[in-house]
């Protein structure tokens, strides 16, 4: 008898390849999509948008981050943004970044005006930190997007500083006429608003002849965002002493007016009586002169002193002669302004002036 051949086997093992083939063929597809996310992740989201851009700031590249799309700012997008006035881009270079270091994207969510809110934590300068930016996609190039920032990642910092007028940020020395939109005529207390990247942290340090001040740092963290800081700094030992020579110098030359009130100068003495021999006047105790800030300047606050006058005096009663020797108590104040050309004119009183130094 012939035997009849089934095919049931041959189908049930023809099903089980096929859907081996089809799990295969699944899991590929995973594979393939879980890589497209890892690659748009790491490589053509908005997360990796910013990261450049970060990276970009560890790296000193401050050119190239300006030229990232959105970072640039015009005069209507600050003046949108409440920024008055014109801030200086002094600050957006190489020499005036600090150190960026462990940048870690903490999340990414979808922002208003179908934009993106990426927040990255962060490093700087030490100074742990954390910043929201807002991504908007900008085209394609290809079959990936292009991004750009919604909002600029710059901001200001508006200085205030007392006492000087050449300031180093991160160690970037300027003067305040290269910063202030006046120039030449920038007053001593006008604000010095000056844009920087966020994020970054900014420390402005005052070291001259005349004046120093501890570092004082700041952390711009806020795209946009205005961050008023004030400096007041200290005189140096070297100014005091100039000032200390330069009063000195004055009082002595007061000493030389052979009258019982010199011109100009801050003692004299009254009598009511004739004078029978020209007064001589001398310093018996210099005064010990301090400095303190007076607004954007310097002042001298009053200060103790004693000059002697040795005089003869003729009675309109009698006639006779007294030689007097006396000791005349008086005060010294003073201002002392800096000039342009980083001179200081201290004037004594009022009206007494002393030489510039």
């Amino acid at each position: 008898m012939d035997q009849v051949e089934t095919t049931t086997p041959r189908r049930s093992r023809l099903g089980v390849d096929l859907a081996l083939l089809a799990l295969v063929g699944a899991m590929l597809l995973a594979a393939i999509g879980a890589g497209a996310s890892v690659l748009y992740t790491s490589y053509y989201g908005p997360s990796a948008f910013v990261v450049r851009y970060l990276d970009l700031l560890s790296n000193g590249r401050a050119a190239d981050a300006l030229h990232v799309p959105g970072v640039a700012l015009d005069r209507a997008t600050l003046e949108k943004s409440g920024i008055t006035g014109t801030p200086s881009e002094a600050m957006l270079r190489p020499a005036a970044l600090a150190a960026l270091t462990d940048v870690e994207v903490v999340s990414e969510k979808p922002a208003d005006d179908d934009g993106t809110a990426v927040t990255v934590s962060y490093r700087a300068g030490g100074h742990e930190g954390k910043t929201t930016f807002l991504v908007t996609q900008d085209g394609w190039a290809g079959v990936t997007p292009n991004w750009r920032f919604a909002t600029s990642p710059l901001a200001v910092v508006d200085l205030t500083l007392s006492g000087a007028d050449q300031y180093a940020v991160n160690g970037f020395e300027v003067d305040r006429r290269q910063i202030s939109a006046a120039g030449a005529e920038a007053q001593p207390l006008d604000p010095l608003p000056m844009l920087v990247f966020t994020p970054g942290l900014y420390s402005i340090t005052v070291d001259t002849a005349i004046s120093t001040s501890k570092g004082v740092g700041v952390l711009a963290d806020s795209p946009l965002a205005t961050t008023p800081v004030s400096v007041q700094t200290t005189p140096t030992d070297e100014f005091i002493g100039v000032v200390q020579q330069r009063v000195e110098e004055f009082l002595t030359e007061c000493t030389t007016q052979q009258v019982l009130q010199p011109t100009a100068c801050p003692f004299g003495l009254e009598v009511r009586n004739r004078l029978s021999s020209l007064p001589v006047w001398s310093i018996a105790t210099q005064p010990k002169i301090t400095v303190v800030p007076d607004g954007g300047q310097w002042q001298i606050p009053p200060t103790d002193a004693v000059a002697h006058v040795d005089v003869g005096i003729k009675s309109l009663f009698d006639g006779s002669v007294e030689e007097v020797s006396e000791d005349v108590p008086f005060q010294v104040n003073g201002t002392i302004t800096i000039l342009p050309d980083g001179s200081a004119s201290i004037r004594v009183g009022s009206p007494g002036e002393v030489p510039q130094e």
